[in-house]
């Protein structure tokens, strides 16, 4: 299948062949017929990309202020590789599509195959998408007019935002796409409506609609006309949809407005605002949220929760659906918002004058109603022309892969075969720029692969114990990326399976730390001496928002599975004796990302792991200190190594970039797998580290 992909680096906009996607426990999929161009939104990303470093850094400037934070913390390397990976991952285009249901996930209930349903997918000809951002569409609307349904409903939502009663008068400014469904749904509710806009063709098309309309952009003109109109009370509502840079449609708002009347914004214009004129007349602002309540809260899109009617009248599904019903009973109409029709394969070329284009509307892609839907992998290049001892399959691509992970094994000359990820387009993305083979949706394509001996797992953590298993039992060598597994049960599957074996596959957790130079260089130093060791090692691991994947319990782990089995593998490897004993105490934090570890060790020695996200990001990461015979060592950032010995001597030991281990851990492992090497980190200390990270948490 074909989809539209954008590179954010150039602003470039292709067409790009991947598998299909596989579809996912609660979504469905979708073969499209019909997508919509939302010109606002797609200018602006197509602006964004075609625009300089400078624009871009002056279009976010909040990103700026991380790089230079970052800088401080990692280094200039890591982080302009940061960077550099970040813009060079080309992003879909493209939200408002109509198509037929082909396949429905596990838990589905409101849709079967043969459906017609509108969703807020990609310009794709298949997508896969959760159950709530999808919905049916009655018989008596055509396809044409049902892609418009999603855009449609940010326009429903700028409305009911603004809570319209029977006779009341509302401005809107700014009459393209959204700005003239605006005018109708405003009209459906017995609106006076006074609408803006420089276009005369778009003026007249909102008179056609029942507005009074006007090309005027003087805001003292603006002003006086709505006045005028208004019997000098001014409007009860202004709904704001144009987009631009310019402060003039929020200076102008208050003063258009009625005593404690309503300004809501929908589109993207300038924020400065004048707090006199919204003081003086106790005007309510307010910015309208895309589709309306549920928007990217992932508990409804993602994991398909819906809210309560009777305390969320109208949400983004059903605002999907009260567009629907509007257009069934002809109180909508979308067939002269449409500008033009062009076909799917031309999108690329389309796009190239997008920008240029005045007056544009609705644009509609129209897909091929015949395509090869059985296609779950897509050959990238040639296969390799030599065998290799290590022959690689990646399952998993996500940021990590593609900006650390895969980087590193393609330094080691292995061969990377295959990578799988459900939609197809991230593994497409990072296939090119490493030259891999094939891209995939099915990960069992990887597994019944003769070719390929090692499975690199890099997916969500719920998903490891479960491949590790698979990957082990279909006898492929396994580096997981931490943790190994989230339950005790998982762990014992893995270890039975590992132990009743006569000639195991290579296993390995992704614990780089270990492997850091500064690293080896400490625990060398540290065979040196003779006493028990104290360690303390700090984690400033900055804050995330509470509905990130990682922070969710049955997907993530939450951060002392998915992060803190790094600290416990750390501070064993730097006493390199059994634990014997461990606490944890946590903060009062609803997610349980402040807490300190003590652990314990057969030789006297101690650790203490104090994992804090409440700091300042600006802040180094991670810092460690070990305290033993007199002596003090402390690794800063895994940029810097200082000592201090006994005899009051000070050296150090700098690197020119922070490196926390990734490529020499990469690099031993295959030489694991190749037999040039053996026993990186032993099972027992892989099963004994991901056991007690579970238990701790519990």
């Amino acid at each position: 299948m074909k989809q539209i992909i954008q590179d954010l680096k150039s602003g470039e906009v292709t067409l790009v062949e991947l598998p299909t996607p596989s579809v996912g426990s609660g979504k469905i999929l979708i073969q499209v017929s019909k997508s919509l161009i939302s010109l606002g939104t797609e200018k602006m990303m197509l602006d964004f990309g075609k625009g300089g470093w400078i624009s871009k850094a002056k279009q976010q400037p909040d990103k700026v202020k991380m790089v230079l934070d970052k800088v401080k913390t990692d280094g200039l390397m890591p982080t302009i590789d940061t960077v550099l990976n970040k813009l060079g991952t080309p992003i879909p285009l493209g939200y408002s599509n109509m198509g037929r249901v082909i396949a429905v996930g596990k838990g589905v209930k409101s849709f079967k195959v043969g459906d017609r349903v509108i969703s807020n997918g990609h310009h794709a000809e298949v997508v896969s998408v959760p159950e709530n951002l999808c919905a049916l569409v009655p018989d008596s609307v055509s396809d044409e007019e049902a892609a418009f349904t999603v855009v449609a409903a940010i326009a429903l939502q700028g409305v009911r935002l603004s809570q319209p009663t029977l006779g009341e008068s509302a401005v809107v400014v700014g009459l393209g796409l959204i700005g003239l469904i605006t005018v109708q749904l405003l009209r459906a509710n017995g609106c006076n409506v006074i609408g803006f806009d420089f276009d005369p063709e778009k003026v007249e098309l909102a008179k056609s609609f029942g507005a009074n309309a006007f090309t005027a952009t003087n805001p003292i003109e603006v002003e006086k006309i709505v006045k005028g109109l208004t019997g000098d009370n001014g409007a009860d509502s202004v709904i704001i949809t144009a987009s631009t840079k310019s402060n003039d449609p929020i200076e102008t708002a208050p003063k258009i407005c009625r005593h404690r009347g309503k300004v809501v914004l929908v589109g993207v214009v300038g924020l400065e605002i004048n707090r006199t004129e919204f003081f003086k007349k106790e005007i309510t602002f307010q910015v309208s949220c895309s589709y309306g309540p549920g928007r990217y809260d992932s508990n409804y899109e993602q994991k398909g929760m819906d809210y309560p009617i009777g305390f969320v009248r109208w949400t983004e599904n059903r605002n999907f659906k009260a567009i629907l019903d509007l257009l069934s009973n002809k109180s909508l109409d979308f067939t002269s918002l449409l500008s033009k029709t062009e076909k799917f394969e031309n999108a690329p070329t389309l796009y190239d004058t997008l920008t240029e284009e005045k007056g544009v509307l609705g644009i509609i892609l129209d897909y091929p109603e015949k395509i090869d839907l059985e296609i779950k992998s897509v050959n990238l290049k040639s296969p390799a022309s030599h065998s290799s001892a290590v022959t690689i399959g990646v399952i998993g691509a996500g940021g990590f892969s593609s900006g650390v992970l895969i980087p590193a094994f393609k330094k080691t000359n292995a061969r990377l075969k295959s990578i799988a990820s459900t939609t197809g387009l991230s593994s497409h993305n990072i296939a090119q720029k490493f030259e891999i083979e094939c891209n995939t949706t099915d990960y069992k394509e990887i597994l019944n692969d003769n070719e390929i001996n090692t499975v690199v797992i890099t997916t969500p953590h719920n998903s490891h114990g479960k491949l590790v298993l698979e990957s082990l039992e279909a006898g492929k060598h396994v580096f997981v990326e931490k943790p190994l597994a989230l339950s005790l049960e998982e762990i014992d599957q893995i270890e039975q399976l590992m132990l009743k074996s006569e000639s195991p596959p290579v296993l390995m957790v992704g614990f780089n730390r270990r492997f850091s130079p500064l690293s080896i260089k400490l625990e060398r130093e540290l065979r040196r001496t003779a006493g028990p060791k104290a360690i303390i090692y700090t984690v400033n691991s900055g804050d995330i928002p509470s509905d990130h994947w990682t922070q969710d319990p049955k997907v993530g782990g939450q951060r002392l599975i998915g992060e803190g089995c790094h600290f416990i593998d750390y501070v064993k490897f730097i006493v390199g004796k059994k634990i014997t004993s461990s606490n944890i105490s946590f903060a009062d934090v609803k997610n349980r990302d402040v807490f300190t570890i003590t652990l314990s060790f057969e030789d006297g020695s101690i650790g203490t792991v104090h994992y804090l996200s409440n700091g300042n990001k600006s802040f180094p990461k991670e810092r460690i200190e070990v305290f033993c015979d007199g002596s003090i060592y402390s690794i800063d950032n895994f940029r810097k190594l200082n000592i201090l010995n006994a005899s009051g001597n000070k050296s150090s030991h700098k690197l020119s970039s922070q490196d926390k281990g990734h490529r020499l851990e990469v690099e031993q492992f295959v030489k694991w797998v190749k037999g040039e090497t053996s026993d990186l980190i032993s099972l027992n200390d892989l099963f004994e580290i991901s056991r007690l990270a579970i238990k701790l948490n519990e």
